[in-house]
């Protein structure tokens, strides 16, 4: 069976969501093969993770020469992988800098590459969303290696231990790979939340909040979830732009996604109706987004969230 490369999203070395999730998809298509590019200490615990979650190969990439680079080195790192292993196909979370190493890989390769994909069947064929989600696509790489960006929470982590060996790799790093570097970085402050992008369930306002998040942000930490905001509530400074989900904001794809008095614009719609299941509070029965819902609730969301979060936190 033939290796399918995942390459492994971390922060110092432990492994995030999403790369659990490839490697679940990675299963699919063939025999998972992570790639770490970190630092030697950090590996060893990094292969335990991913061993539980299906690797039966994981490459290990001392990251020492190569650290704080952008992303040109991680290419170099995948290219020669590819060159030695021939696989199936290679797999990268589709981030900002997933997206980038995805398709100066896909030049260098010579191969077809596809981006933000929601879903990755048995045959590599992938389903996408498309013009501000009104569209889902399939499309297959018909070109050398498959590559495929993924979006998180495309597919469900399987914790199920695969053989996990480990393998050093030494790749050869040009000069070219090292001329921009990062000098300096403002680490953001943590909320104790999930990441927006990938988190299960995403709890966020609009306009309809008047300003006034906590009950949204409340019944965020209830469930464990990421907090958002649409494009009204970022322009009126009630949250700030990393907040903000939709066509000019983020995209997310959670397992529940929450709108409360949110209207349901198309450039709000745009970043978020690919989720799984969609609930919606709006005191306005009219309200588009009622048309886009699983499940909606017409009421006012001061009222209906603290009593949901209230019934939520009894079930603990």
């Amino acid at each position: 069976m033939s290796e399918v490369l995942v390459l492994v999203d971390h922060v110092d070395g432990a492994i995030r969501k999403p790369t659990l999730e490839l490697l679940a998809i990675a299963k699919r298509l063939g025999s998972p093969s992570a790639v770490f590019i970190g630092g030697s200490d950090q590996a060893s615990g990094a292969a335990e993770k991913l061993k539980a979650f299906g690797a039966e190969k994981i490459y290990a990439v001392d990251d020492a020469e190569i650290k704080g680079y952008l992303v040109v080195p991680k290419v170099e790192v995948l290219q020669q992988l590819a060159e030695k292993a021939s696989p199936a196909a290679i797999l990268v979370v589709s981030s900002g800098e997933g997206k980038e190493i995805a398709g100066r890989l896909a030049i260098r390769l010579k191969s077809g590459l596809i981006t933000d994909a929601v879903d990755v069947a048995d045959d590599g064929t992938t389903t996408q969303s498309v013009f501000a989600g009104n569209y889902t696509v399939q499309a297959k790489v018909t070109q050398g290696t498959p590559i495929i960006a993924v979006k998180p929470n495309a597919a469900a982590p399987v914790e199920e231990a695969g053989a996990g060996a480990v393998e050093e790799f030494a790749a050869t790093i040009s000069d070219d790979a090292k001329k921009a570097q990062i000098v300096a970085s403002q680490p953001r402050q943590s909320t104790g939340r999930p990441e927006l992008t990938e988190a299960a369930i995403v709890v966020s306002g609009g306009r309809g909040t008047g300003g006034d998040f906590e009950s949204v942000e409340n019944l965020a930490d209830a469930l464990g979830a990421a907090v958002g905001a649409s494009r009204a509530a970022v322009d009126s400074g009630w949250k700030p732009h990393t907040f903000q989900v939709g066509q000019t904001g983020k995209v997310v794809s959670p397992q529940l996604y929450v709108a409360n008095g949110i209207s349901g614009a198309i450039q709000h719609r745009a970043g978020m109706q690919t989720s799984k299941t969609i609930v919606a509070v709006n005191k306005d029965e009219e309200a588009p987004i009622f048309e886009l819902v699983d499940f909606g609730v017409v009421g006012d969301l001061h009222a209906v969230l603290p009593a949901a979060t209230e019934q939520i936190n009894a079930r603990k």
